[in-house]
């Protein structure tokens, strides 16, 4: 056994590397998205009986894909799903139009950019079209969906199971649309691909901060975006996730502690991708078309480019938050505007702000807000009410380094001293 369990941690590993790109093409090749899920399984445990006896192929992937496929055809035979299958040749074409692209290393690459545009299918209602991405493209489980949607869990796993079947039903093409449809399809697919970063960007379970994993996945996918339609807000996302992730290596500890963003150490910043993302905020504001990202993406530049936090532009930022209300009035971007208001004018404007959105019943089960508002309150030395927030803050949060964070919190509240 002892000699089998370097292969089965391989497997593992290929497992979390290349399981959602087995994924992606099992599902171009089988036509299902059901049907391609048991392939894939059946595949790794396919990999576990065979690699320890047969050696970890050259191409692991390659090897899961084929063997998926294989899987799938012999499964469907049993079933006898399909009439004619025994006249068949021995490993036949089942729901594949490009019979030879499964092999071709482009045509595999660009797969989960194909189902992107699949899972944000105008036919699909918006909430379904980004639940469905993250289960199937970024492998979220339902739970961590559900909280990223502030929506109870049974809900999500219902939105997910109809978005599936529409896709079925209608025979939503898996395919990147014609040039002329993509403008349209764009906005979903951006909505998309930022929910996803932000999962990766802040965890919302788990016990890391960050989640490199995903947020590079999504970085990876806005490159593809930008290259294949470079609209303003596509090149202005792009821009805000590189900056965003820029500060990836200083938002925790060596011991994995949350680390804030003004007590970072910013030569831990990562200026490389500041340079770049500065560079393609500037390219997205030149045009005059920009949208919603790109001036998230310039506050984003202002806090980059801060070489220390006393030194940051809250007044610019302030500006910049109030023009992206007048774009999106969500309650968010209405909490991120108060936490600005209250380092450019005072903790006091900016709670007032922050009652009234909790006040309207506006994200009272959104950790952040019940952070930010213990923080301002903390500030104005309002220590029970602050308690109050942190631990309502506590209950809310589901990752370890910022329940941590929370109790030290608390703790310093007791003691009269602030971490």
């Amino acid at each position: 056994m002892a000699a089998t369990d370097p292969v089965h941690e391989t497997v593992n590993a290929v497992y979390l590397s290349e399981s959602r790109r087995v994924l992606a093409t099992l599902i171009r090749l089988l036509g299902d998205f059901d049907a391609a899920e048991e392939a894939m399984h059946d595949a790794f445990r396919a990999a576990l009986e065979q690699w320890p006896r047969d050696g970890v192929p050259a191409n692991p992937r390659a090897w899961l894909v084929s063997a998926g496929r294989f899987k799938a055809i012999d499964a469907l035979r049993r079933r006898k799903r399909f009439d004619a299958l025994d006249d068949v040749g021995d490993k036949a074409e089942v729901a594949v139009i490009d019979t030879a692209a499964w092999a071709d290393e482009e045509s595999v690459e660009d797969d989960r950019l194909r189902l992107i545009f699949t899972c944000c299918h105008p036919a699909l209602a918006p909430d379904a079209q980004v639940a469905l991405t993250l289960r199937e493209i970024c492998g979220l489980t339902t739970e961590e969906i559900a909280r990223a949607f502030l929506t109870p869990a049974p809900t999500l796993a219902q939105r997910i199971v109809r978005a599936k079947g529409k896709i079925r039903d209608a025979r939503i093409p898996y395919e990147v649309p014609e040039r002329a449809e993509l403008p349209a399809r764009l906005d979903a697919v951006l909505r998309v691909v930022y929910l996803v970063f932000n999962e990766g960007y802040t965890a919302s379970s788990g016990t890391t901060v960050t989640r490199h994993d995903l947020s590079a996945e999504a970085i990876r996918l806005g490159r593809l975006l930008v290259e294949l339609l470079a609209e303003p807000e596509a090149v202005g996302l792009l821009a805000l996730m590189l900056l965003h992730d820029s500060r990836r290596a200083a938002r925790a500890s060596e011991s994995g502690e949350l680390i804030l963003l003004d007590d970072q150490d910013r030569s831990l910043w990562d200026r490389a991708q500041i340079a770049e993302g500065t560079r393609l905020v500037e390219q997205a504001l030149s045009t005059r078309r920009f949208g919603p990202y790109a001036v998230q993406a310039a506050i984003a530049a202002l806090h980059a480019e801060a070489p220390t936090a006393a030194s940051t532009d809250w007044a610019e930022i302030v500006a910049l938050y109030d023009l992206l209300s007048r774009a999106d009035a969500s309650p968010v971007i209405g909490l991120n505007r108060a936490v600005a208001v209250a380092m450019r004018d005072g903790p006091a404007a900016g709670l007032a702000i922050i009652d009234g959105i909790l006040e309207r019943g506006d994200l009272m089960e959104y950790r952040p807000a019940h952070a930010a508002r213990a923080e301002l309150r903390r500030r104005l030395g309002r220590t029970e009410e602050a308690r109050t927030s942190y631990e309502r803050a506590l209950a809310l949060t589901k990752q370890e380094p910022e329940r941590r964070y929370l109790e030290r919190q608390l703790a310093s509240l007791a003691k009269g001293e602030w971490s």
